[in-house]
């Protein structure tokens, strides 16, 4: 499903969010976790692939550090689109219940 592009082999360390910056290389930044300060995350250039990005694939890091892609989902097929739930049925008001008379 998805193609590699660039062999690079990274290690990735647990804390850090790894994706392809707009200069297509490898960068990283601190997850938010509790403790950090607020504000943005300092990125860091962890290997420079120089990726040229082409519209219509989505380009990540996988599993074993190459950048990869796959083709994006546009649209949908005819006769996929999912099944409608049945409505729900509103819950008929009664009148109050007469009183007896003694």
């Amino acid at each position: 499903m998805a193609e590699i592009v660039v062999k690079t082999g990274v290690k990735k360390d647990p804390g850090y969010l790894y994706f392809l910056d707009k200069d297509g290389h490898i960068s990283r930044a601190m997850m938010s976790r509790a403790g950090r300060s607020k504000g943005k995350a300092k990125k860091e250039v962890v290997f420079r692939a120089g990726v040229k990005k082409q519209s219509g694939y989505l380009y990540f890091i996988d599993g074993k550090g190459n950048v990869a892609r796959a083709k994006m989902a546009r649209g949908r097929k005819a006769g996929t689109a999912k099944k409608k739930a049945p409505a729900k049925k509103k819950p008929v008001r009664r009148a109050p219940a007469k009183k007896k008379k003694r």
